[in-house]
C-alpha cells in the first residue's frame, strides 16, 4: 500500500514554470489534507508549474519540505485549518488560506501566490491570524467567516493546551483528597506532614497553571511566539486577585480576555516600523517586555478595580438575602456557583456559604449541591451523546466526572471555554436546580466543601435529598447542553462552507460570541482548531462540511474496498518498482470493502433513503449486528453536518457498536442524490463506512486518506462511474491499494 502522503501526481516534478511548495493540513488530518494536496498538485501541473506538497496528516508530516526545497521556491501556499510552523519560510512569499480553498480553488491560489506578502518572521508578512493572516490569505476566505475563524482558532488553541493541566491537576487533587483527606470544620483537610499533602500540592500547581496556559496559547495562536509570555503572565494576573485587591481572581473568563488582549496587542506592536538593527530583538525582547508590562498594568489598574468592586457588591448583596426563602437563595447560589467556576462570582457564593457554616449550614448545603453539577453535567453529556464530542472531549468528560465527585467545579472549564454561550447557561440552569432542591429540603453541609465526597465522608445532613439535588441538577445540565449544541450547531462537524469560508466546528466544539465573541452564532464555528488537537477538533473543530465528514469518517471509520477480480497494482507501486504487485482477488483497501458491499446502482433518490439502502448493503456481510442502530448513528452524523464532500462524492459514516467489525460499502447513483455538498454537486459516488466504537488504528486512517486523494482525480471518478459491472468497479477501486 502506498502512503497517503506520498507526493501526488506531478508534485515535486520539475516543470518549465514556477517552483512552488505547499503545506496542507486540516484539524483531523485525514481526507481534506490529502484532497487539497492532490488538487493543488493537479492545478500546478496543468499550469506548467512544479509543486511539492507536504501533508501534515493524522499519521504525521510526510513528503516534508527540505531546506533546499524552500530556498529554491518561488512561492509557498499553506492551505490549512490548523497552525502550521512558518518560521522556515522567512523571506518567501507565503499565501495562507483554509484547507477548503486548496480543494475548491487551487488554480486561483497558484495565481495569487506571487502577489502574496513576503513572510519576514514574527514581525510581518504571513503572520498567524489577525490582520496579517488575513492579508496573507489574499482574500481566500469570506470576510466575516475569516474573522470568526481567527477568534475560534485562537480560543480552541488555548483550550487544547489547557486541558492537560485541568485533567492532571484536578485528578491529583481528587485522589489526594480521597485517600489522604480528613473531614474537619474547615473542610476536607490533608495533614501537612502527609504524603498526600505533597500529591495535593503538585495537583494544585497544575491547576494554577491551567489559567495562564489558556491565556498564553490563545495569544500564541493570534500573534505567534512573541505573544506567549504576555498571554501567560496576563492569565496569571487574572487568576490571582490579590494582585488587584480582590478576594477572587477573574478565573477562566479573565484568562480568555487577557489572551485576546495580549494577542492583538502584540499584533499591533508588530506593525510599528522600527530600524533594521532593532528588528532582530523585537520578537524576543522588545515585544514581550512591552506587551507584558502594558497588559499587566492595564489589568491590575484598569480591569482589576471593577473586578474587586463586583466581588464586594455581590458579597454585600448576598448578605442581604439571608432572610429570603430557601428556594430563592438556593437558586441564586446555584447560578453563581456554576457561572464562572472558580472566578469572582463563583468565589463570592462559595465564601458566603463557607462563612455561614457554623451558623446556617443550609446555605453551604445549597452551595455544596451546586458545586459538582457543572463537571458532572458536562461529563454526562459526553456519555449521552458521544458523537457530539471529539475523542479528547470524551476523555476530558470522564475526568470531569471524577473531579465533579470530589467537588472540583473547574473540571467543566474546558467545555465552558470552548463553547461559553452554550455550556455556561446549561451549567447555570443545572446549578440553580440543584441549589433550589437542596435549599427547599434544608440540606446541611457542615464543612466548606462540596460534591458527593462530602456526603460520603459524613459531613452532610439530609443525604438523600442532597443526592437528589445533585443528580437532578446534573441531568438538567447535560440535557440542556445537548439541546443547545443541537440547536446551535455546536457538535463535532456542525456545518460547513464552500470555498474556504469555514463555518463548522472541527474539534467537536464551537466557539461563541458568548464571552469574547468566540462563537460564531447559529451557523456554528469555523472548521479550525488549534494544536495539539482536540483535536478535530475538531470542527465542529474542530468538523462540519467536508472537513468534518471525512475527518470523522477517518477518525472513527474504516476505509475499505473489495478487491479486483484480477491483479491490480496499487498506484505508485508499479511506478517505483516496475513490477505489478498483485492485490488478492476480492480484496482491496485491506478487504474492508468486498464484492458483497458494492452496488452498481442505488435505488434511492434521497439522502435518508440512500443511507438506509447502504446500511442494508453492509448488513449482508454479517458484520452489522443492528441495522436500525447503524442507520440511526449515520443520521446522527448527518445532523451534525453533511458528509457530502463535493466533487459528486458522499461518505456517510458511523462509529457505532451496531457493527462488529469495520465494513465499507460503495454504490453509484447516475442521477445523483442531493447531499448538501459545499460545492452544490449531487452525490453520484457514495461510500458508507462503519466501524465499532473501540476500533481504531493508523491503517484505517491511511486507507481513507488514500481514498480521499484518489477520488480527487477526475479521470478516476469517471472510470468509477463508467465501470460496467461490480467486477469492473472493484478493479478501479483496487488501484487505491
Amino acid at each position: 500500500m502506498t502512503s497517503p502522503a506520498d507526493p501526488p501526481n506531478g508534485a515535486g516534478a520539475s516543470g518549465p514554470g514556477l517552483k512552488l511548495l505547499a503545506v496542507t493540513a486540516c484539524p483531523t488530518g485525514i481526507a481534506h489534507t490529502y484532497m487539497a494536496a492532490e488538487k493543488l498538485a493537479q492545478a500546478a501541473e496543468s499550469l506548467g508549474h512544479s509543486m511539492k506538497v507536504e501533508t501534515q496528516g493524522s499519521i504525521g508530516a510526510e513528503n516534508v519540505l527540505s531546506d533546499n526545497d524552500v530556498s529554491q521556491a518561488d512561492g509557498i501556499i499553506i492551505a490549512a485549518d490548523k497552525d502550521v510552523d512558518r518560521s522556515r519560510f522567512v523571506g518567501k512569499r507565503v499565501l495562507v488560506v483554509g484547507v477548503a480553498d486548496g480543494i475548491h480553488r487551487p488554480q486561483r491560489l497558484i495565481e495569487q501566490v506571487l502577489d502574496a506578502p513576503v513572510y519576514e518572521g514574527d514581525g510581518s508578512g504571513a503572520g498567524r491570524g489577525g490582520a496579517s493572516g488575513a492579508a496573507a490569505s489574499g482574500g481566500g476566505g469570506g470576510g466575516g467567516s475569516k474573522g470568526r475563524s481567527v477568534t475560534y482558532k485562537a480560543l480552541m488553541n488555548g483550550v487544547s493546551y489547557m486541558i492537560p493541566f485541568v485533567v492532571v491537576g484536578g485528578l491529583l487533587i481528587a485522589v489526594s483528597l480521597a485517600l489522604g483527606g480528613d473531614t474537619t470544620s474547615k473542610g476536607i483537610v490533608i495533614p501537612d506532614d502527609s504524603f498526600w499533602k505533597t500529591v495535593n500540592d503538585i495537583g494544585s500547581v497544575g491547576f494554577e497553571l491551567m489559567i495562564p496556559a489558556l491565556s498564553g496559547y490563545i495569544a500564541y495562536a493570534i500573534a505567534d511566539r512573541p505573544a506567549l509570555v504576555p498571554g501567560m503572565v496576563g492569565g496569571w494576573i487574572a487568576a490571582h486577585g490579590e494582585l488587584y485587591d480582590s478576594e477572587a481572581g477573574a478565573g477562566f473568563i479573565g484568562a480568555i480576555v487577557t489572551g485576546f488582549l495580549a494577542g492583538y496587542l502584540v499584533l499591533w506592536i508588530k506593525r510599528v516600523k522600527v530600524p533594521k538593527f532593532v528588528q532582530p530583538i523585537m520578537p524576543i525582547i522588545v515585544i514581550p517586555i512591552v506587551a507584558t508590562s502594558a497588559l499587566g498594568l492595564f489589568f491590575i489598574y484598569v480591569l482589576g478595580e471593577p473586578i474587586s468592586w463586583v466581588f464586594e457588591q455581590l458579597t454585600d448583596w448576598l448578605g442581604g438575602l439571608t432572610g429570603t426563602s430557601a428556594a430563592v437563595l438556593g437558586i441564586i447560589l446555584g447560578l453563581m456557583i456554576a457561572f464562572d467556576m472558580g472566578g469572582p462570582v463563583n468565589k463570592t457564593a462559595f465564601l458566603f456559604g463557607a462563612g455561614l457554616v457554623s451558623k446556617n449550614p443550609e446555605v453551604m448545603g445549597a452551595c455544596a449541591a451546586a458545586i459538582p453539577v457543572p463537571p458532572l453535567g458536562q461529563g454526562l453529556a459526553t456519555l449521552l451523546r458521544r458523537r457530539m464530542f471529539d475523542d479528547q472531549e470524551r476523555e476530558t468528560g470522564l475526568a470531569a466526572l471524577f473531579m465533579g465527585f470530589f467537588g472540583i467545579t473547574e473540571g467543566a472549564i474546558p467545555f465552558a471555554a470552548a463553547r461559553p454561550a452554550r455550556v455556561i447557561p446549561a451549567n447555570m440552569v443545572g446549578g440553580a436546580v440543584a441549589g433550589a432542591i437542596a435549599g427547599v429540603a434544608s440540606v446541611e453541609d457542615n464543612v466548606p466543601h462540596g460534591g458527593p465526597i462530602v456526603a460520603v465522608l459524613g459531613a452532610v445532613g439530609g443525604v438523600p435529598m442532597f443526592f437528589v439535588a445533585v443528580v437532578v441538577g446534573t441531568a438538567v445540565t447535560a440535557l440542556v447542553t445537548i439541546a443547545l449544541m443541537s440547536v446551535g450547531g455546536g457538535a463535532v462537524g456542525a456545518s460547513a462552507t464552500a470555498g474556504g469560508a469555514a463555518t463548522a466546528g472541527g474539534a467537536g466544539v464551537v466557539g461563541g460570541a458568548g464571552v469574547v465573541g468566540a462563537e460564531g452564532g447559529d451557523s456554528g464555528a469555523p472548521s479550525v482548531v488549534g494544536e495539539p488537537v482536540l483535536a478535530e477538533v475538531g470542527g465542529g473543530g474542530r468538523a462540519g462540511e467536508a472537513s468534518g465528514a471525512a475527518g470523522e469518517a477517518a477518525g472513527g471509520a474504516a476505509g475499505g474496498a473489495a478487491g479486483a477480480r484480477k491483479a491490480v497494482a496499487p498506484q505508485g507501486v508499479a511506478a517505483e518498482t516496475g513490477e505489478v504487485e498483485a492485490v488478492p482477488a476480492g480484496q482491496v483497501l485491506s478487504g474492508y470493502l468486498t464484492e458483497q458491499t458494492v452496488k452498481e446502482r442505488l435505488a434511492a433518490d434521497g439522502k435518508d433513503a440512500a443511507i438506509r439502502e447502504m446500511a442494508e448493503l453492509l448488513a449482508v456481510t454479517g458484520k452489522v449486528a443492528d441495522t436500525a442502530e447503524l442507520v440511526r448513528a449515520a443520521f446522527a452524523r448527518e445532523d451534525q453536518g453533511t458528509t457530502g464532500l463535493g466533487e459528486e462524492i458522499a461518505i456517510p459514516h458511523a462509529k457505532t457498536d451496531a457493527v462488529t467489525a469495520p465494513v465499507v460499502g460503495f454504490a453509484r447513483s447516475p442521477e445523483g442524490i442531493e447531499w448538501g455538498a459545499p460545492d452544490g454537486t449531487k452525490a453520484r459516488l457514495v461510500f458508507m463506512i462503519a466501524v465499532p466504537e473501540a476500533d481504531a488504528g493508523d491503517e484505517h486512517l491511511r486507507i481513507l486518506a488514500l481514498l480521499s486523494r484518489k477520488l480527487m482525480g477526475v479521470e478516476f471518478r469517471e472510470r468509477l462511474l463508467g465501470a460496467g459491472d461490480v467486477g469492473a468497479i472493484l478493479g478501479v477501486l483496487g488501484e487505491i491499494g
